[in-house]
């Protein structure tokens, strides 16, 4: 019975690890999230804003990102997509006009796995952005200044707060190998554990008949 001890052992400590693996390396190993967008998804705000924005729980790598903003079936991102702390910015044209916006975004998160979503946002008004090397012209605190929301935050009333709409992340395969791996150890030691207690039953009868 000594030798099987050991095994007994063995088995109990490789289903611990594959529990653990299985409890604690998922969440460890998990994606970045996007968080809110600004305008915040299913908003509606005053005029088009001048961006928007996407803010993340982790700063995404600033390679393989694009934003499209599209109303009346045309595009109005204008230039690349900006990586400024964790948020992506996307700029947008002048003259874009009222009506419901769809924002389609896709970045690399950090790490190294590319992640996209998508929301919606209705402006009452179309942008009164002015053309660029005019802005400097409008006096500080004007109404127009601050109908545009800031980077990172919605307009008044549209709960910021609420996580992104639509954004996926690929699902974690190499913890399921693993875990696999350490339920099919489990198993192997378990069936050794139970030939050696067989033979080691088989082999101490005789003795003890004599």
């Amino acid at each position: 019975m000594r030798t099987i001890r050991p095994l007994l052992a063995a088995v109990v400590a490789a289903f611990a690890f594959a529990s653990a693996l299985l409890f604690s390396a998922a969440p460890a190993s998990a994606h970045d999230v996007a968080e809110s967008t600004a305008p915040a998804n299913g908003a509606t705000v005053a005029e088009v804003p001048a961006s928007v924005s996407i803010t993340f729980n982790n700063r995404p790598l600033a390679i393989g990102s694009g934003v499209t903003v599209t109303a009346g079936g045309e595009n109005w991102a204008d230039g690349p997509v900006e990586i400024i702390d964790s948020q992506a910015v996307q700029k947008l044209r002048a003259g874009a006009p009222a009506g419901e916006y769809t924002v389609v975004w896709r970045v690399v998160s950090s790490d190294s796995h590319p992640i996209e979503g998508t929301f919606k946002f209705t402006a009452t008004a179309g942008s009164t952005t002015a053309a660029s090397g005019s802005a400097a012209a409008s006096p500080s605190g004007s109404a127009t200044s601050a109908t545009v929301p800031s980077v990172g935050s919605a307009p008044p009333g549209t709960g910021s707060s609420a996580p992104a709409a639509d954004a996926s992340q690929p699902f974690p395969w190499s913890i399921v190998v693993i875990a696999a791996v350490a339920v099919g150890l489990v198993i192997f030691l378990a069936v050794t554990a139970r030939k050696k207690l067989a033979a080691s039953d088989d082999s101490e009868g005789p003795a003890s008949a004599e």
